[in-house]
């Protein structure tokens, strides 16, 4: 554990010792390294599902994947902000990477948590470097208010967790995940339970976002830099997930009951905001709505609780963070180029910028699930075991799939097909440094068809 985590606390200092001209190189190649060396966490098999065991941090099958998420992240987000940041003073780009290496600090530490506090403590600690990056870097003047959104949406829903763990600690004694699952089950069965339960899952709720919370989620994509849409969609929004799925199985057994509501909100939002995404006209929005119904599948998926179910979002999470993040990043590509996330002002790029135009169809296709890629893993196995929990759920499901793929081949056709428009005169030629970026972001999902259980979890 430490030999990634340390390495990663070093390039704080590092950052900031490196002489200017080889700052984004070294920092470059320092975290493609550390995100290279984690890649060995996903062979770790033991005996028990946990390795890599100390008091305090662990791996077992559900954070691997996550985690070397995290870690592959990093390098990418270096590699779409050079340009971004290039005009600015030299100890503000130091900063900038400084902030993108503490949030990958704070999300390792998260994902590899062992007890519960430190995991809500490090959960917590992401809002800060993503709040400065958001608004400190931002594009537009609303970047404070959707910082606002984003600090008060997920503080108002993560308090009554804080409260949720105390009262777990006093009942249990204990809030290690290790011995957690061991603890007797509590009867749960008076009012407070109720309260209980639902205290423990509104953070993750927020977090994810479930539909009906989920305003903060398009504004602070829309307003963010590059890099915060990149972590924001790819490893953030999982965040929530993960944590679901580690609270859950203390939940028994009131979740039969209680989770009717959250289910019908996820499967309804991922028709609705699927919806609002046929009618956007701004291109990063339309993207963060596109993650706000991918991840309303993850949400149920988890609360029905099969094994199936949790598989299908374990696979879903990877998959989507995956394919966001390199939509985010063609979006920039776009936006660098013409200075508009507009998608009528920006359209007919496939006659000036054939490349681009390739990952713009492979990344699309991926965000509405072309088989064999593991987003269509994910969503059949999560669909599938929705369907088993009631049939009722195919009406929902069939839907939102339909719409996915309609909004996908729309923001296609928007940006690539069709005349280009006369006032754009002259765009720079598409850079080496995209083609890696987009390359690196693709290849993992490509390959993961060849080896998926490295990412299906508990069931492996």
């Amino acid at each position: 554990m430490l030999k990634i985590l340390l390495p990663t606390i070093m390039l704080v200092p590092t950052i900031w010792a490196t002489p200017a001209k080889h700052l984004w190189s070294t920092a470059l190649s320092y975290s493609l390294i550390i995100s290279l060396i984690s890649l060995t966490w996903l062979k770790s098999s033991a005996e028990s599902g946990w390795s890599f065991l100390s008091p305090y941090m662990a791996t077992d099958p559900l954070s691997t994947p996550l985690l070397a998420l995290t870690c592959w992240l990093l390098p990418l987000m270096i590699l779409a902000s050079q340009n971004h940041t290039a005009s600015e003073p030299i100890s503000r780009q130091r900063a900038y990477i400084t902030l993108l290496t503490s949030l990958q600090i704070f999300l390792i530490m998260a994902f590899s948590a062992t007890e519960v506090i430190m995991f809500y403590i490090m959960f917590e600690a992401t809002l800060i470097p993503t709040l400065v990056i958001i608004t400190r870097w931002g594009n537009q003047t609303e970047r404070l208010n959707a910082g606002t959104y984003f600090l008060f949406y997920t503080l108002a829903g993560s308090l009554p967790l804080l409260v949720a763990l105390l009262l777990l600690q006093n009942s249990t004694g204990t809030l290690s995940l290790l011995t957690l699952q061991y603890a007797p089950s509590m009867q749960l069965s008076s009012f407070a339970d109720k309260l209980w339960w639902a205290g423990c899952l509104l953070a993750f709720l927020v977090k994810m976002p479930l539909y009906g919370a989920h305003l903060w989620l398009p504004k602070a994509h829309v307003e963010a830099p590059i890099a915060g849409s990149m972590v924001l969609a790819a490893v953030l929004l999982k965040l929530g997930g993960y944590g679901m799925m580690r609270m859950m199985i203390m939940l028994e057994p009131l979740t039969k009951e209680l989770s009717y509501p959250f289910i019908i909100f996820a499967l309804w939002g991922v028709i609705m905001t699927g919806s609002i995404c046929l009618r956007q006209t701004d291109l990063k929005s339309l993207i963060a709505y596109s993650s706000v119904s991918h991840m309303g599948l993850v949400a149920a998926g988890i609360l029905i609780q099969t094994p199936w179910g949790f598989t299908g979002a374990l696979i879903l999470m990877i998959a989507h963070g995956l394919t966001s993040s390199a939509l985010f990043c063609l979006a920039n590509t776009n936006y660098e180029r013409t200075h508009s996330r507009t998608m009528i002002l920006a359209r007919g790029l496939q006659m000036v910028l054939p490349l681009m135009t390739a990952w713009w169809f492979i990344a699309s296709l991926a965000n509405l699930a072309l088989p064999p890629l593991p987003n269509l893993m994910g969503e059949l196995m999560i669909i599938t075991s929705l369907f088993h929990w009631s049939w009722w759920t195919i009406a929902l499901t069939g839907a939102g799939t339909l719409i996915t793929a309609g909004y996908s081949l729309y923001m296609f056709l928007m940006t690539q097909r069709g005349p280009l428009p006369t006032h754009i005169i002259s765009l720079d030629p598409t850079h080496s440094r995209e083609h890696l970026l987009m390359a690196l972001h693709l290849l993992p999902l490509i390959l993961l068809i060849s080896k998926p259980e490295l990412i299906w979890g508990w069931t492996a």
